[in-house]
């Protein structure tokens, strides 16, 4: 028998598959390495500079992840310079129109023009996607960088940066709400970060809104017109009120920048013995946003928790039990006070902090990085210096290993109408002392009656009478 025909494809319909191949594969190599296909079929001249950049490109990437990894401070400063990221978003920028410019030239050297009408649309249709995801890729990556600039720049506004002090930083933490119509910021509640500037352990200091009596530190402008303490009488006279008196004598402050800030620093540090390093002013309704942007917030709550009060009607509760809250209900059990008291409110709110400190981690920043920027602009100012940032953020990634310590100047301990001051600054020192020791045991710097209380609060072990447990632990998160 004859042998079969072999049935051949015409030789113009063969070369216009392997040009059809050819306009695919440069595409693919602009994707993996930008510039190859004009170094293979283009402008040698444009492949060189192009790959020479992407080559260069990868090597920074690939030395500045080994840094961060095994150098943290490197990684936050990166993220905290202004300089940097302003290059790095530029950087961002021009790679994305030059990428994009080198796909359209690959398409071009593929000749479009010699391919079949649906070769050309599908030549056509892989580039404008490649195109156009490449780009908009780092266009978006320009833009994450242009945010956290803008939030350094916004929220970190300091001038001058404040040294530890023997060995500790000392910020005064400040919350409680700003509005229209109101002068300067209600302070809610007042608690000093005392952190060791080399391992991050903290001590959290709360200091009763509603203490009286009290001296400011030496030398300032309160101490001169308040030289025998803060004594005029309830209820302007307590510490809550020293932003209230501030705002109708500011001529005491001239060319002083945050004078109700100011003040209140200088009453902290004369009730606590403390050189406050940093304030920082949280504002509770801005919490809430920040709290739903990481995805809500665990707490053990011990009992309910009235939703509503502080002159309102109570609206519901936070029902007893381990719960993952929003932003709404965590916000209520950190302000809470209907059928309770300031001092379980304070112990409530170091559980809140706490449960920040060690819930938040860096893949939920990463990953909700655009909502939390948001939500922290609008919910904290500081007079922290932007330089200073990548300080706390090392700072902040050790403390959360380790377990946070708390002493709050409150009742039985301290008698807030009139605190014995020398007492207080006794126990701030031993407490911040006693932090720099490994702890014994479990380390609860509570009594045991506290393990047996008559009742507990919404977010801590203990009573008044005896003690909110929360506001005296060497390890917070057994507390809580």
């Amino acid at each position: 028998m004859p042998d079969p025909v072999i049935q051949r494809a015409p030789a113009g319909d063969r070369a216009a598959r392997v040009r059809y191949r050819r306009a695919l594969m440069l595409m693919v190599m602009t994707l993996v390495v930008p510039g190859s296909a004009q170094l293979v079929a283009g402008n040698r001249r444009v492949g060189r500079a192009a790959t020479r950049i992407w080559a260069a490109l990868v090597l920074l990437v690939v030395i500045a992840m080994l840094l961060g990894v095994t150098h943290h401070q490197y990684a936050f400063w990166f993220v905290s310079d202004t300089t940097a990221l302003g290059v790095v978003r530029l950087g961002l920028m021009l790679l994305a129109v030059g990428w994009a410019a080198l796909f359209l030239d690959a398409w071009r050297i593929g000749q479009p023009l010699s391919l079949s009408l649906a070769q050309r649309r599908a030549v056509v249709g892989l580039n404008g996607l490649l195109c156009f995801s490449v780009a908009g890729v780092l266009l978006f990556g320009a833009h994450l960088v242009g945010v956290q600039r803008d939030f350094i720049l916004t929220l970190f506004s300091g001038h001058q940066v404040h040294g530890a002090n023997d060995g500790r930083y000392n910020v005064l933490l400040v919350g409680g709400d700003s509005g229209a119509g109101r002068w300067g910021l209600r302070t809610d509640s007042m608690t000093v970060a005392s952190i060791d500037a080399t391992t991050g352990r903290t001590v959290l200091i709360g200091v009763p809104r509603n203490m009286t009596n009290f001296p400011f530190a030496e030398g300032s402008v309160m101490h001169r017109a308040w030289p025998k303490g803060f004594n005029c009488g309830y209820p302007n006279c307590e510490l809550n009120g020293v932003n209230t008196w501030v705002g109708d004598h500011l001529g005491l402050f001239k060319g002083v920048e945050n004078p109700g800030m100011e003040a209140t620093m200088s009453a902290i540090e004369g009730i606590t013995g403390l050189k406050i390093n940093y304030w920082a002013f949280v504002n509770l309704a801005g919490f809430r946003d920040l709290v739903d942007a990481v995805g809500g917030v665990t707490l053990d709550v011990r009992q309910p928790i009235p939703v509503g009060g502080l002159g309102a009607d109570v609206t519901g509760y936070i029902k007893p039990g381990i719960r993952k809250l929003d932003g709404f209900d965590t916000l209520w059990f950190a302000r809470s006070r209907d059928s309770s008291d300031d001092y379980s409110r304070m112990a409530r709110q170091k559980c809140v902090m706490n449960a920040m400190l060690h819930q938040i981690s860096p893949q939920t920043v990463l990953t909700h990085f655009e909502q939390i920027a948001k939500a922290s602009s609008e919910m904290i100012s500081t007079d922290i210096p932007a330089s200073e940032v990548d300080t706390f953020m090392g700072l902040a990634l050790k403390a959360r290993s380790q377990p946070v310590s708390t002493l709050s100047l409150v009742p039985p301990m301290v008698n807030t109408g009139q605190p014995d001051i020398p007492m207080i600054q006794r126990k701030v020192a031993d407490a911040i002392a006693a932090s720099e020791r490994p702890p014994a045991g479990q380390g609860h710097r509570h009594h045991a009656k506290h393990q047996a209380p008559e009742t507990v609060t919404g977010g801590s072990i203990g009573s008044m009478n005896a003690g909110y447990a929360a506001n005296d632990t060497r390890n917070l998160s057994s507390s809580c």
